[in-house]
């Protein structure tokens, strides 16, 4: 194990160290594939705690913790705190099993990467990508899978600086600008974002970009029939960051 992995202390609630933080997950992973489903369901009945079994799982925990740890792990990244990324002992713990704590909902540029600017290991986030960081409808689906089959407590909606896809949007707004092929309708389906901002002070392109993620949160949550009320029971939270392609940190907006 590498000694960064012993040194570094989390610091959201309840978050124990990095070794022990693998532990943990080798442990919840082992739980899940011992019962068989492959699914975060199992993790819940895994949560209590038998004598002489293993650990409550890390991953099983409240939204609010969660993002309290998602957050925590954007501070390491962005400070150079990062723990380095080792997969050969979760490797095969993690055949028969997921139990992630966070769901991201981000844009498919190559400069963002959620396991890296959030400084997580394999197993941890669920991520769905597509340019733009809008909803369709295999978006929301998959969303929903995460919530209510793997159990999920956490999605975040993921923007991010010098976004190509409200790039194509604003051009597509001012200029009445036509695109090849199906990047017209992604362009199309962010323009509501552009023109809500149309009087909004402040820098236009950054202003959409966080107009965009706040818009794709509020359908989210009055998403039916799943994504809203998971929400209402306070079993999901949904939220929304934008992250800056300079500093590394993440700005939550809604």
């Amino acid at each position: 194990m590498h000694p960064s992995h012993e040194s570094r202390a989390g610091s959201a609630a309840g978050e124990p160290d990095a070794g022990k933080r693998r532990l943990l997950k080798l442990a919840t992973a082992s739980l899940l594939a011992w019962s068989g489903t492959g699914m975060a369901g199992s993790a819940s009945a895994a949560a209590t705690r038998q004598p002489g079994g293993p650990p409550l799982p890390e991953n099983v925990m409240t939204p609010d913790d969660a993002l309290t740890r998602l957050m925590a792990g954007n501070e390491r990244y962005a400070t150079g705190k990062s723990t380095p990324l080792e997969f050969s002992e979760e490797r095969e713990a993690l055949v028969s099993g997921q139990n992630p704590y966070a769901c991201i909902l981000g844009c498919s540029d190559s400069r963002v990467s959620p396991e890296f600017c959030f400084d997580e290991q394999h197993g941890d986030l669920f991520v769905v990508r597509i340019a733009g960081n809008y909803l369709t409808i295999d978006i929301v689906a998959t969303l929903e899978y995460a919530a209510a089959v793997l159990h999920t407590p956490l999605i975040m909606v993921l923007g991010h600086g010098s976004c190509g896809a409200i790039g194509a949007a604003i051009k597509a707004s001012d200029g009445n600008e036509q695109f090849p092929g199906h990047i017209q309708a992604m362009a199309s389906a962010l323009l509501p974002s552009v023109r809500m901002i149309k009087d909004m002070p402040g820098d236009r392109y950054e202003n959409a970009i966080r107009m965009n993620v706040a818009r794709t949160v509020d359908k989210l949550r009055r998403q039916p029939p799943l994504l809203s009320r998971l929400v209402s029971d306070e079993k999901v939270r949904i939220v929304g960051g934008v992250y800056s392609l300079k500093t590394g940190r993440v700005d939550l907006v809604a």
